[in-house]
Formats: structure tokens, C-alpha cells, sequence
């Protein structure tokens, strides 16, 4: 099967462990996979060859099934390919909060979240989405509060 970047096979795309056990199909339509395409090279592929070290990708593509059974935010913007999480801890070299404060400093995006990070700027994850046309330029920050995610503004305090 075909790549959707230098960095990112197919199945690294549409992987997830929740599809496989519960039997869901997770794989892209031709819209989909070029929304994925976009958002690798724009986003995804930026990072990698700034920080020169892999970058675990997390989430990317997502069935409607699927964002369902993950109990996914309606309207998700992975069902339509475009938008990616990514984990810089599974790999090491870098942080979330530096992949983070890279595409926020350096990358043009439609939305990206600094999801559950700690202070020291490991655990949780970076999502990150892009469209081709309509980027916003959303920052925001999910912090966990008794079990329940809280999405607030992001404000750049360094």
C-alpha cells in the first residue's frame, strides 16, 4: 500500500487498536487520505525534519464507527483526515511541549491542542489539524480535571 508521507506508512495511518478489537473498518477514502496527505506533509513531515528524530503518530485517520467507539468530539476533524495526534515520549528526543511550541512558533494550522501535557512538558500528547483552505489558528489547551477533559484557550506564558 501506498505512503501518506516520506515518514508515515499507510497503516501507521489508519492503525488503532479499539478498530481491530471491536471490528471496525478504519481505512480512508480518496477524499480522506488526501486531507491525510496534506495535513502529513504540512504538519507531521515539518516536525520531523526540524527535530530530525521519529515522532510516534497516535491518531490519525478515524472511521465515524471508530470516533464513536473512542467516544470522539462529534464533528471530529479526524473522521475527515485532518487532523493528526502525535507523542514525542514513545520515541524520546524530544518533548510534546517542544513539538508544540514548534508548530505553534513555526507552522501554519487549523487547530492545535496541547493535550494533558504535564509542566515538564512530557506525557499527554499534540493534536494537530489542517485544511487546505480556512486554517483558523486555534490553540488550545486540554488539562484532565477529575477524569473529564477541559479545552480552555492556550495562553504562550515563556
Amino acid at each position: 500500500m501506498e505512503r501518506i508521507s516520506k515518514h508515515i506508512s499507510y497503516e501507521e495511518a489508519i492503525r488503532s487498536d479499539t478498530a481491530k478489537r471491536l471490528g471496525i473498518s478504519n481505512e480512508p477514502n480518496a477524499k480522506q487520505l488526501y486531507r491525510m496527505k496534506l495535513v502529513a506533509e504540512r504538519i507531521f513531515e515539518s516536525a520531523r525534519e526540524y527535530f530530525e528524530v521519529p515522532i510516534y503518530v497516535s491518531s490519525f485517520i478515524r472511521s465515524e464507527a471508530l470516533n464513536e467507539a473512542l467516544h470522539g468530539a462529534v464533528g471530529s476533524q479526524h473522521m475527515r483526515g485532518e487532523a493528526i495526534d502525535m507523542d514525542c515520549d514513545v520515541f524520546g528526543g524530544i518533548t510534546n511541549k517542544e513539538l508544540f511550541d514548534y508548530i505553534y512558533n513555526e507552522l501554519y494550522f487549523d487547530q492545535l491542542i496541547l493535550e494533558d501535557v504535564s509542566e515538564d512538558g512530557t506525557g499527554g500528547w499534540v493534536h494537530c489539524s489542517y485544511k487546505k483552505e480556512g486554517n483558523r489558528n486555534e490553540v488550545l489547551r486540554m488539562t484532565k480535571i477529575n477524569g473529564k477533559s477541559i479545552y480552555t484557550n492556550y495562553e504562550n506564558i515563556s
